[in-house]
């Protein structure tokens, strides 16, 4: 898929164009208006407003009808409720009851309006036919004269059909009546400030929001009929302003409020009284310009488009949050404290969108990356080790000729031979499992299918030391096909899918890092990698064993402090070598001493990723056995130069004397020859059998039983031994087993004899003892000799060296044989060491470990 589309980011510009767009989406439904209305309300329902105490209706309800008789009444039933609230002492009369119509009460009911002299009546705006304008309603003229001033009566339903204000200023054409609670006021008629406007056209000024007392009775009320048959009462209408309307069923006009909606409507003359009241105590809400909520909605959208992208995911909700209270707090300090009803809904849809849209549009760039990253993945080749079970048999039969060596081989299929040496289908042994090696002396064999195909394939080994390792190895093969089969995504959602995506390229990663991980690990040398200052950022196992610094500390350490920390030099200083190799590119190698072991290392610079700087990888060989082997091959020099020569030289000599006159050929002169002889051959086979022990692997190792080792060594001593009249005891019945060289532990137990019988007194015994101790085969090797000084203890066991008593005493050696124990032992994992007291003979010690351990 291509993602170029895509941007590479979230950017203010991109989720600013996003949050835009699913604005003008939210502007195009009725959601900001609906969310403004019910914050609206819901501020007026949390804290109701107060009562003016000089508010006061007389109601036409359902028993004033039934007592008074139907509707309309008389206007002299409304000139005696006139007088009766003037003598009550009323202070203002408002009616909203039209009369528009004249009837013949009319000056009864001028002559009562004009008694009280602040009496206000309603005027209407209406069509008295579908195909007319709308005109003026007023009351008769006789009455408009008696008022003392006219107010309109209409009364403003929202778009969602409730009604919460009224505009204080509405009439036709050049002059604005004032709504019925401003009429009661005092206000009058005002002229529009445009001038000669048509007749025909309805102008409206100051839309207020009303907060409402309560649901639909919270204003106080009396019945019509009880205060008109009722004497006069003062103290219930003195000095109030007076709203005389319906409340009863079906009569007048009702409204649906925030308090009750259509549950429970408000008459509209008790929704004019609200009016009067928070006109009286300054309650009413202003609304502000319509531009504000945009104005405060761009705000918001350019405040979030610019402070989202720079902030962590964590982040977002809190910042989206944030704006929401402190837009939830301008509202309300707007309409509680200035009395301002600010229209936020536009601008708080900004941040309801902002948080999914934002994580939205990351998620999208994070989808884009991972889409990319996994791409190149799967076109990056891996490293894959493809199964045995796929592979062609004649590809096997390569890789094992390439491997192995083997002396003969034989490939065949369904019978027909395909490749041949030295094996014929008749050594072809009976085979009942397909993918199992089965192995006959040096002859391995194995039946595989492929298909409908049967193969068979034979192998002649090598029949040496190796043949048991390499028919181990060979079992070990997977030739079964039991192929694991991975699980693959079909169909299902995108997700899945990606997520499927997802883990096959962590596991190959995984595979690669185990991969380098492990390879590192299991290199001969030290590795170290550092950054552009020199600061090591890895390295691997051998470093933490030959420094001695666990892995922790080693990781940004500076890689000359841990070379001066180690190996201290001036001539050329650790850190001149370290820059010389970042400053100058060119690779070093300098001689290392860490812990009395030799090393070489190497500094190679190399590009680091992503960066014009360099790194270094400094790769440490231990040379300790090279340089150890350097040693021995000047030891071994001086040996042939010396020890060796001299016995040749001295036969030659004799040889030559001989020569010039062989009439005088004695005995002794033979036996001399035979004695540098045989010096020269044991020096020899000491060399040669010290070069064995030191090439022996465990590739060469079988399982042999101790106590025969001892006792088979002990035989071929047991000559030397009597020609001294030495005894060697041998005590020991236990049969250890233990997985070794048994022609090399014979030779070492021969050199321990030889060395007991050589270096004791006539008619002496030399006591040897095989035993289990523990996991560990045991020897001891007991002589009554003259001993070993303990200053030459330390040393017995090294190479050419020799004891200075032996050597004073005529017992000379080539010092091979001993150090030729030490190395058998070792190479067999085992240990040894000596006790010995001068004068008083020597005790060795050998121990190996058995194949079956105790435990």
């Amino acid at each position: 898929m291509n993602w170029d589309w895509l941007p590479t980011k979230t950017t203010p510009k991109t989720l600013g164009l996003a949050l835009l767009l699913l604005f003008i989406l939210a502007e195009l439904t009725a959601l900001p208006r609906r969310l403004d209305y019910w914050l609206l309300d819901s501020a007026m329902l949390a804290v109701p407003a107060s009562v003016s105490p000089d508010t006061v209706i007389v109601a036409i309800d359902d028993a004033s009808l039934s007592r008074l008789g139907r509707w309309p009444w008389p206007r002299q039933v409304h000139a005696d409720i006139i007088s009766k609230l003037h003598k009550a002492g009323a202070e203002t009369i408002v009616f909203d009851i039209l009369f528009t119509e004249p009837t013949a009460d009319d000056a009864a009911l001028k002559k009562a309006m004009q008694a009280h002299g602040n009496v206000i009546l309603p005027l209407h705006l209406s069509r008295t036919d579908t195909y007319f304008p709308l005109s003026e309603k007023l009351p008769a003229s006789d009455l408009v004269s008696a008022a003392s001033g006219l107010g309109h009566a209409h009364i403003e339903l929202d778009h969602d059909g409730l009604a919460r204000g009224l505009y204080l200023f509405n009439g036709m054409g050049d002059a604005l009546w004032p709504s019925l609670a401003l009429a009661a006021t005092g206000t009058t008629a005002k002229p529009t400030d445009s001038q000669s406007l048509p007749a025909f056209l309805n102008t409206r000024e100051g839309y207020r929001v009303i907060p409402l007392a309560g649901t639909t009775g919270t204003l106080p009320a009396y019945s019509y009929e009880s205060v008109l048959n009722a004497p006069p009462a003062p103290g219930r209408f003195s000095g109030k302003t007076v709203f005389i309307g319906a409340t009863a069923v079906g009569l007048g006009d009702i409204l649906p409020t925030p308090f009750s909606g259509l549950n429970q409507p408000m008459p509209g003359v008790e929704f004019h009284a609200n009016a009067y009241s928070a006109l009286k105590q300054q309650l009413q809400i202003r609304r502000a310009p319509d531009w504000s909520g945009i104005g405060l909605a761009v705000i918001t959208l350019a405040l979030l488009a610019c402070l989202l992208p720079r902030m962590r995911m964590t982040y977002t909700f809190f910042t989206c949050v944030s704006v929401g209270v402190a837009l939830l707090l301008l509202y309300m300090v707007m309409l509680g404290v200035f009395r301002v009803w600010l229209p936020i809904a536009h601008a708080l849809v900004i941040p309801l969108f902002a948080f999914p849209t934002a994580n939205g549009l990351r998620l999208t760039v994070a989808n884009r990356f991972l889409s990319r990253q996994l791409d190149e993945l799967a076109r990056t080749p891996g490293i894959t080790l493809p199964e045995l079970s796929m592979r062609s048999p004649t590809q096997l039969l390569e890789h094992f000729q390439a491997l192995f060596q083997p002396r003969g081989w034989l490939l065949q299929e369904d019978g027909r031979i395909l490749s041949s040496r030295t094996l014929k289908p008749t050594d072809i042994p009976d085979m009942q499992k397909n993918g199992v090696w089965q192995h006959a002396d040096n002859h391995s064999w194995i039946q595989l299918k492929r298909g409908d195909c049967r193969y068979t394939l034979g192998l002649i080994l090598p029949n040496d030391l190796s043949r048991e390792a390499i028919q181990r190895y060979l079992q070990n093969l997977n030739f079964s096909g039991a192929v694991t089969a991975k699980k693959k995504s079909v169909g299902g959602e995108n997700i899945s899918a990606r997520i499927e995506r997802v883990k096959t390229a962590t596991e190959r990663l995984n595979h690669m890092q185990e991969f380098i991980r492990r390879s590192f690990e299991r290199m001969p040398d030290g590795i170290i990698v550092t950054d552009e200052l020199g600061i090591i950022r890895f390295a691997n196992g051998h470093i933490e064993n030959w420094f001695g610094e666990p892995m922790p500390s080693v990781a940004g350490l500076p890689l000359t402090r841990l070379l001066e920390g180690h190996d201290p030099r001036e001539t050329p200083p650790w850190h001149e070598t370290v820059s010389e190799t970042l400053t100058l590119l060119q690779s070093r190698t300098v001689d290392l001493r860490i812990h009395h072991k030799d090393f070489l290392i190497h500094f190679a610079p190399f590009a680091l990723p992503d960066s014009a700087q360099y790194g270094i990888v400094a790769n440490i060989s231990d040379i300790s056995e090279l340089r150890e082997q350097q040693r021995q091959h000047r030891e071994a020099i001086d040996f042939i130069s010396h020890d060796v020569r001299s016995p040749l030289v001295s036969q030659l000599a004799l040889i030559e004397q001989l020569k010039r006159d062989p009439s005088h050929i004695e005995q002794s002169h033979l036996e001399q020859l035979g004695r540098l002889a045989k010096r020269s051959y044991h020096l020899a086979e000491e060399f040669v059998q010290l070069a064995r022990a030191e090439q022996l692997t465990k590739t060469r190792f079988y399982e042999c039983e101790f106590l025969a080792v001892v006792e088979n060594a002990r035989d071929s001593v047991s000559e030397q031994a009597l020609e001294k009249h030495i005894s060697l005891h041998l005590q020991g019945t236990e049969d250890l087993w233990l997985k070794g060289n048994a022609e090399l532990l014979e030779r070492a137990v021969i050199n321990l004899l030889t060395n007991a019988v050589q270096y004791s007194p006539e008619y002496t015994p030399v006591n040897l003892q095989v035993f289990r101790a523990g996991h560990q085969a045991c020897l001891t090797v007991t002589d009554e000799g003259m001993g070993i000084e303990p200053g030459e203890l330390p040393h017995l066991f090294d190479r050419y060296r020799r004891q200075r008593n032996s050597e004073l005493a005529g017992a000379r050696g080539a010092g091979l044989g001993l150090s030729f124990v030490k190395t058998v032992v070792e190479k067999h994992q085992g240990e040894i060491y000596v006790t010995s007291r001068p004068g008083e003979g020597s005790c060795f010690t050998l121990k190996l470990p058995i194949t079956d351990p105790i435990g």
